[in-house]
C-alpha cells in the first residue's frame, strides 16, 4: 500500500540523492493499482527501465494513464497506432503470470513493442495525446497521480517519463501524500485538474490530436530549448542501466518480484488470468446457497468443468485451503480434468487413481497418512467411478481421511452415473459439500436412482440447483448456432422383410397391459437384431456419400462421423472399453471409411475402443491433417475438438444422454467457424397409417416417437427450425403424429 512508503521527510526527491525519482516511481508502481501521468515527453524505454514495478502493477489489474505531447520516437508511436487498432496477438500475455509479464517488459526488442500495443489494446495504457491550442510550443506537464485502494501519492516536478529523464537529468520531484496532514486538498485539486484533461477533455487551452498527428521527427527545437531527451541514443542508456540495478532499492523490487512469482507459482488462479462468466458466477451463488450443495444441470459445451473447479477456488479463498475428488466415468475424462486442474486452475498436489497411475494405491496411503499425522494439505484426487468403488480406494479412503470429510468438496462428472445400483452401496453422504454435473441429470427408466440422486444433492428434478440449458447458452453465444438437416433413408426391401419377421416374432412376446416386451434372453435377443437392421441399413452409407457431394468434397473438414454401435459401457463397473467386444463395430467403420475413401480420397481416422494413439490423432484433427474422425461412442465423452464443424449421425439412441452429449460436442465456440452443421439419418418405419396391422402399427409409432424425440430437439434449437418441421410433417402426418405439438411441448421445456 502508499500509506507504507518510506519517503525523505523533505517528500522531495532528488536525482543523485539516496531518494532519487526512479525509486520514487519504482515504489509507487508495485504499491498502486492505477496512475494518472501528465507528461512532457514519454517514451516507452522508461517502461524498460521500470519492468519490475511494470509487472507487478499490471499483474494487480493496474492501469495507466496517461496525457503525453505530439513527440514520440517512430516505434512508440507505431506501437500506440497497433494497440488502437487492435493489430494485436490476442493471446501475447497472461496477465496472471507475473514472471512473464516482467520478461516481457524487460526485453527492450520488437518484441516489447508488440507487449506495448497488447496493454494499449486491452486497456491497459491509455494515451491522450495532447498540444496547445495557440503558439507553437508544445505540452509539457510533469505531474501525476498514484493510487491504491485507500490512498493516493501526487507528485510534481521536472522529470519527463523517459529512459534520459530517468537516468541522466539532474531532475527534483516533490511529492504530496494525502494521509499527511495539509496535502489532502492539493491532492485532490490536482487529481480534478488531471481528470478534466484525460478523462472529460474539459481544458479549454488544450487541443487532443488523433495518433497521425504525433511527429516522430525530433530533431527541431521549440521555445528555444533543444528536445534532446529523445535524441539520446536508448542502447548507451541500457547499457547503464546495470548500475541502477545495483541500487538497494532495485534489488528489494527484484527480491519482491522473484517472491512473488513463488507464491503465485503455487497459488490457484482462474485459467488465463480471466474471470468466470456470469452464469459460472450465478452456479456457485446457488451452490452456497443450497449449503454447497447442488446438482448443475449445464448442457455439453458451457464449461461444467471451469464452473465446479471455479467453486472450489472460490472456497479457497475463502477458507485458504483445497481438498477435492473429481469422479469421471472413463480414464479419457481423467485425462481431460487433470488438465484443467493442474494447468488451468494450477492446484497443485493432485492425484490419479486409477489405471492411469499404477501407484495411485501408494499415493493414496501417503497422503492419507500426513491427514492422520495432522499435516495440513492441500490435494485434489481425480479418480473414475469404477475405482472410486472400489475396495482398494474405498478401504484407503475411509480409513485415512475421515477427519477431513466435512472439509473435502466433491465433485461428481456426468453425475447420473452416481445413481446407479452398483454405485448406490457406495454412495459418499459422508462428505458435506457435494457438485453434482450433468448435461441430462435424469436417468431413463430409473425412478429409484433418481430419487436417491436427487436426495444426494440436496435437489429436486423440477428444479435443479443451477440450469443453464443449451436454448440460453447459444443466445448468449457460449455456444454457436447451428443447422440442422434430419436426412430420411429407407431400408431396402430385403431389409425391410427382415425387420417385419422379427417385429412379427416380438409380437408373441408383447404385453399389452404394461405396453413392453416381456423380459426373456430370447426377447432381447430379437431386440437387438431388429435393431442392427435399422443400424446397419446400407442406404446409410449412400446418404453421407450424397452429403459429402452436396457439401463437397473440397471443403468437408473438420468433421465427425457417428456410425452405428452395438456395446453399451456401464461406467460404474468399467473405466475402460472391453476392445475384445468391438470387433464387428470395427470392420462396420471399416465399411465406411473404405466407401469414403473410394469416393473422395478423405483423409479420415477411426477413434474406437481399440485407438491406442488417440490422443496423436485428435492433434492431427485439430491441426487440418484429417477430414473426418468416425466413432461410435468414443467421442461422446471426454474429447474437447472445438474446431469441429460437420457431424453426421447415422444412428443415435433414444437416449437424450447420447445425443446431447453428441450435438454439445460441436457446437463448442471456435474462431474458424462461425456455425455448425449437423446431419441425422433416421430410417423411416416400415408402415403408414394405411396399415391395418393395429398391434404392429402402434408398435412401430412408439418406435418412431423415441427417434422423432431427438429430431424435434434437434429441430426447434436451430437456425433452420421451420423447414426442419416442415420437412418432418410429412413422415409424422402417415403415424398420425402432429410435430408442431411436438415442437411446442420442447420448447416449453426452455421457459
Amino acid at each position: 500500500m502508499l500509506e507504507d512508503l518510506q519517503l525523505p521527510k523533505s517528500l522531495s526527491y532528488s536525482s543523485g540523492d539516496e531518494f532519487d525519482p526512479m525509486k520514487f516511481h519504482l515504489e509507487c508502481l508495485m504499491n498502486s493499482n492505477r496512475v494518472d501521468l501528465l507528461l512532457g515527453y514519454f517514451s516507452s524505454s522508461a517502461i524498460n527501465l521500470l519492468s519490475v514495478g511494470f509487472a507487478s502493477f499490471i499483474h494487480r489489474g493496474g492501469k495507466i494513464r496517461l496525457a503525453i505531447n505530439n513527440i514520440l520516437s517512430e516505434k512508440d508511436k507505431e506501437a500506440i497506432e497497433n494497440g488502437i487498432n487492435s493489430n494485436v496477438i490476442s493471446d501475447l500475455i497472461d496477465i496472471n503470470n507475473l514472471s512473464q509479464i516482467y520478461n516481457s517488459l524487460s526485453e527492450y526488442n520488437k518484441h516489447f513493442f508488440e507487449c506495448l500495443a497488447w496493454l494499449i489494446a486491452y486497456d491497459k495504457l491509455e494515451f491522450v495525446v495532447i498540444t496547445p491550442k495557440r503558439g507553437k510550443g508544445i505540452a509539457h506537464y510533469k505531474e501525476g497521480v498514484y493510487y491504491d485502494n485507500e490512498n493516493a501519492i501526487a507528485f510534481s516536478g521536472s522529470l519527463n517519463f523517459t529512459a534520459y529523464g530517468l537516468t541522466e537529468n539532474l531532475e527534483t520531484i516533490d511529492c504530496f501524500p494525502n494521509w499527511i496532514n495539509g496535502n489532502s486538498d492539493k491532492v485532490e485539486d490536482k487529481i480534478r485538474r488531471i481528470s478534466s484533461i484525460i478523462e472529460y477533455k474539459e481544458e479549454d487551452k488544450i487541443t487532443y490530436l488523433n495518433i497521425e498527428n504525433i511527429k516522430t521527427e525530433i530533431s527541431q527545437k521549440f521555445g528555444n530549448k533543444e528536445i534532446d531527451e529523445l535524441l539520446i541514443e536508448e542502447k548507451k542508456l541500457f547499457e547503464k542501466q546495470k548500475s541502477y540495478f545495483e541500487k538497494p532499492y532495485f534489488e528489494d523490487a527484484l527480491n519482491y518480484l522473484n517472491e512473488q512469482i513463488d507464491i503465485l507459482a503455487s497459488t490457484p488462479k482462474f485459467p488465463y488470468g480471466g474471470a468466470p462468466h456470469k452464469y459460472q458466477v450465478e452456479a456457485y451463488d446457488s451452490w452456497l446457497d443450497n449449503n454447497r450443495r447442488g446438482l448443475f444441470a449445464m448442457a455439453t459445451g458451457t464449461g461444467k468443468t471451469i464452473t465446479s473447479l471455479n467453486c472450489i477456488l472460490n472456497d479457497y479463498n475463502i477458507f485458504k485451503y483445497y481438498k477435492f475428488i473429481v469422479l469421471v466415468p472413463t480414464t479419457a475424462l481423467v485425462k481431460q480434468w487433470q488438465d484443467e486442474v493442474n494447468v488451468k486452475f494450477n492446484f497443485q498436489n493432485t492425484h490419479v487413481c486409477c489405471s492411469l497411475n499404477l501407484s495411485w494405491r501408494e499415493e493414496l496411503n501417503e497422503l492419507g497418512k500426513n491427514i492422520v499425522f495432522g499435516r495440513e494439505t492441500n490435494y485434489g484426487i481425480i479418480t473414475t467411478y469404477a475405482t472410486f468403488k472400489g475396495k482398494n480406494f474405498q478401504g484407503i479412503f475411509r480409513d485415512l481421511f475421515q477427519t477431513e470429510f466435512n472439509k473435502i468438496t466433491i465433485i461428481a462428472d456426468e453425475a447420473h452415473t452416481l445413481g446407479s445400483s452398483g454405485f448406490l452401496k457406495v454412495l459418499p453422504s459422508y462428505i458435506d459439500r457435494r457438485i453434482g454435473l450433468s448435461a441430462t441429470p435424469e436417468r431413463q427408466f430409473d425412478d429409484d436412482g433418481n430419487a436417491k440422486l436427487t436426495e444426494f444433492f440436496d435437489t429436486t428434478s423440477e428444479g435443479y440447483t443451477y440450469v443453464y440449458n443449451m436454448k440460453t447458452a447459444i443466445e448468449n453465444n457460449v455456444l454457436c448456432r447451428y443447422y440442422y438437416h434430419p436426412i430420411i433413408v429407407n431400408l431396402e426391401q430385403d431389409e425391410q422383410d427382415e425387420y417385419l419377421k422379427i417385429t412379427n416374432e416380438l409380437l408373441k412376446h408383447f404385453d399389452h397391459e404394461t405396453g413392453r416386451y416381456k423380459e426373456s434372453d430370447y426377447v432381447n435377443m430379437l431386440l437387438i437384431k431388429r435393431k442392427n437392421v435399422i443400424h446397419k441399413a446400407n442406404r446409410k452409407i449412400i446418404a453421407i456419400i450424397n452429403i459429402v457431394a452436396e457439401i463437397g468434397a473440397e471443403n468437408f473438414k473438420k468433421a465427425f462421423i457417428y456410425v452405428p454401435e452395438g456395446i453399451t459401457v456401464d461406467y460404474a463397473e468399467n473405466d475402460n472399453f472391453d476392445a475384445s467386444q468391438e470387433n464387428e463395430n470395427e470392420k462396420l467403420i471399416d465399411i465406411y471409411i473404405n466407401r469414403l475413401f473410394d469416393n473422395y480420397s478423405l483423409r479420415m481416422a477411426k477413434f474406437t475402443g481399440e485407438t491406442m494413439n488417440r490422443d496423436q490423432i485428435l492433434e492431427q484433427f485439430k491441426e487440418g491433417k484429417l477430414d473426418a474422425l468416425l466413432a461410435m461412442k468414443c467421442l461422446d465423452e471426454g474429447v474437447d475438438v472445438p474446431q469441429t464443424k460437420y457431424a453426421i449421425f447415422c444412428s443415435s439412441t433414444g437416449n437424450p444422454r447420447q445425443y446431447v452429449q453428441r450435438r454439445g460436442r460441436v457446437l463448442r465456440k471456435h474462431k474458424e467457424k462461425d456455425f455448425a452443421i449437423i446431419y441425422d439419418l433416421i430410417v423411416k418405419p416400415t408402415i403408414d397409417h394405411t396399415d391395418t396391422n393395429e398391434k404392429l402399427s402402434s408398435i412401430e409409432k412408439n418406435i418412431f416417437l423415441s427417434e422423432l424425440r431427438r429430431l424435434v430437439n434437434f429441430a426447434v434449437l436451430s437456425e433452420n427450425k421451420d423447414n426442419c418441421l416442415a420437412e418432418l410433417e410429412t413422415l409424422c402426418y402417415d403415424l398420425d403424429i402432429d410435430i408442431y405439438e411436438l415442437a411446442n411441448k420442447e420448447l416449453n421445456n426452455y421457459k
